[in-house]
């Protein structure tokens, strides 16, 4: 068992290895095989991830949190050391990202099976697991920046990994860019805490600021920034149109991006919640974001038509219910948010990719009938939305319960607002449901069989987890107990999820509104289809703003900087034009001209010592004068 606990760091190094060693194959290095074995091999080392963290997890529950240290740099006051917590709750974050991967790989067998990117598609996999896994087991503040960088790169290159699509491209670039924004404030937080709190590491950082006297405005100032990075990772306002462009790289990826990615800036975000405890502002810039995205991201999925950025809008609100939880200290509670979403929002990703793996269109208003097709699909759906919201007794609903209950007393306003958005996710995902599955088959549906064994295995596998979650929580003792729960939450939250699911059907599966559905009024309709018009806003304020300054910038350094240098050059040739005339041939004029200069030098050098007198004296002299 010891020997366990000391060798889970090794688990990140199992898929960095197996994305390595995909790498020949991904310029075609090795022709022969194809680039199969890439893939392959990368599962491998995957499963033997697994396998270790899932063996290390008996050994690490209800034991104090050890801690490993990797001395890397020290020098001048700067202690660069690399710490490792290895605790029950980090190791279990490495099952869940190490299973959620090995079955989004398995998934990429049949849905990358005739891509010509497989092979580096599975080592960008290998360098994504790698990254979060390391992301679990840190403990230190500055390297989990690190980590971030290196998982906003892997995005990036996954997104853009068919860089010949322009929309895959576009979506690739603002994804890379929207985090930097982030991660750009994160790294100012960063350096700017440790001269307060004399360390990087999270839980020497949780010591001082139990005891922290700190002045207000300097961390509150910290705290923003701090809280900036998450806010681009989680996908939050204003830093939330990433993800719904992310959509656009291949499903597998998209699984793991909507379960366990976005999830990382929520993982350093709990970890510093006692540091930004310290700051009631900080505190209710967490609430005021979660509650913005949470609620605005949920009426955006309910007015989108692709079928899979109705999902990533809802992944965005959901991590705004885990902004709530941290803002409000509530950490268990938005642990539980992190996993049981996860599972849940990775099957629902599994489900919607077989339907666009062999379907013509991603239009969700072109499709239906697919229930009869597709059974293996719509059943993961339906499972897949009700692990995702309040419906008793899966996953969803008692991390909800628990957050909201904790709410009641305190911030009524707050278990309102949780109400709203569960029952909004409910009904939006039942209309995705509906306009897939529901209905009679369509043109674009019609000839849409179901996906072969290496796309429906991992749903099957994924499906019955997601059912046996409550069980597997509760013989760990994670589930909140039942008597501590509030009742009357207990109710608004089932009334919610079914009120929610009941209109969606209605609206979409009946025949008492007219299709396609559309609201009386067109200016709102159109205001939550364009995601508020962020975009436009964002053009009118930063696009614009930046444009303005680039271009007094150009004006600046063509006229000022430039003019200045050209003058110098200009003054030179004129000079230079006008002494060649001088060249007489004489010694003695040439002696006249250098003993000039060197006194024209020496009065320059020397008049901050005679000048001011010689001035007055040459005052004096011509009041004088002037006096006769």
């Amino acid at each position: 068992m010891e020997f366990l606990i000391q060798s889970v760091w090794v688990v990140p190094c199992y898929a960095l290895i197996g994305g390595l060693l995909a790498v020949p194959w991904s310029p075609g290095i090795l022709r022969r095989t194809g680039p199969r074995p890439a893939g392959y091999v990368n599962f491998i080392m995957t499963f033997l991830a697994f396998l270790h963290s899932l063996l290390s997890l008996p050994a690490t529950w209800h034991q104090p949190p050890q801690q490993i240290f990797i001395p890397w740099l020290n020098t001048a006051g700067l202690d660069l050391t690399i710490a490792i917590e290895v605790s029950s709750v980090s190791v279990a974050a490495l099952v869940v990202i190490t299973g959620i991967n090995l079955l989004a790989q398995v998934y990429g067998f049949g849905y990358m099976e005739m891509d010509w990117g497989w092979a580096r598609f599975y080592s960008l996999l290998g360098l994504f697991e790698a990254g979060l896994c390391a992301l679990a087991l840190c403990n230190s503040l500055f390297f989990s920046y690190v980590i971030l960088e290196i998982l906003t790169l892997g995005t990036y290159l996954l997104v853009g990994l068919w860089f010949s699509q322009p929309l895959v491209v576009t979506g690739a670039r603002d994804a890379f860019l929207t985090k930097r924004v982030g991660d750009l404030f994160l790294l100012m937080g960063v350096l700017a805490l440790l001269p307060l709190a004399g360390t990087w590491n999270f839980t020497e950082l949780a010591e001082w600021a139990a005891t922290a006297n700190v002045d207000p405005t300097a961390i509150a100032l910290i705290g923003l920034a701090l809280i900036a990075g998450p806010m681009g990772k989680c996908a939050q306002f204003p830093l939330h149109l990433w993800l719904d462009e992310a959509m656009e790289g291949p499903v597998p990826s998209t699984i793991l991006r909507n379960s366990v990615v976005v999830a990382s800036g929520a993982w350093v975000l709990i970890k510093l919640q006692p540091v930004l405890a310290l700051s009631p502002i900080v505190m209710s810039a967490l609430v005021g974001i979660g509650a913005v995205t949470a609620v605005g991201g949920s009426l955006i999925a309910i007015a989108q038509i692709d079928i899979k950025r109705c999902l990533s809008y809802s992944v965005s609100a959901y991590m705004g219910l885990v902004f709530i939880a941290v803002g409000t200290q509530q950490s268990e509670a938005a642990l539980l948010l992190v996993l049981t979403h996860a599972v849940a929002s990775a099957l629902l990703v599994m489900s919607t990719g077989a339907i666009v793996w062999n379907s013509i269109t991603q239009d969700v208003t072109q499709l239906g009938g697919l229930w009869s097709r597709r059974p293996v699909s719509g059943i993961a759906f339906i499972v897949g939305t009700l692990g995702l919201i309040g419906f008793p007794p899966l996953g969803s609903f008692w991390a909800l319960l628990e957050l909201a209950s904790a709410l009641w007393e305190t911030q009524p306003w707050l278990v309102g607002l949780i109400i709203v958005v569960n029952a909004l996710t409910a009904f939006s995902l039942t209309r995705e449901f509906s306009l897939v599955f529901g209905g009679k088959p369509r043109q674009m549906s019609e000839r849409s069989p179901e996906v072969h064994w290496p796309m429906a295995l991992p749903m099957i596998v994924l499906l019955a987890f997601t059912l046996h979650l409550p069980l597997v929580l509760q013989s760990l003792a994670l589930l909140p107990s039942w008597e501590l729960l509030n009742k009357d939450v207990a109710l608004l939250l089932i009334w919610s999820s079914i009120f929610g699911c009941s209109i969606g059907g209605v609206v979409y599966l009946g025949n008492v509104i007219s299709k396609p559905v559309r609201l009386p009024w067109k200016g709102l309709q159109d205001l939550i289809a364009y995601d508020f018009y962020t975009p436009n806003l964002y053009r009118l304020s930063i696009v614009f703003s930046v444009d303005v300054i680039s271009k007094i910038t150009d004006i600046v350094d063509r006229f000022v900087v430039d003019g200045i240098v050209n003058l110098v050059g200009l003054i030179s040739i004129f000079g230079g034009e006008g002494l060649k005339y001088s060249t007489s041939g004489q010694t003695q004029f040439y002696a006249f001209t250098v003993l000039l200069g060197v006194g024209l030098f020496g009065v320059l050098v020397s008049w901050q010592f005679w000048g001011d007198q010689f001035l007055n004296l040459m005052y004096s002299y011509i009041s004088l004068i002037l006096s006769f």
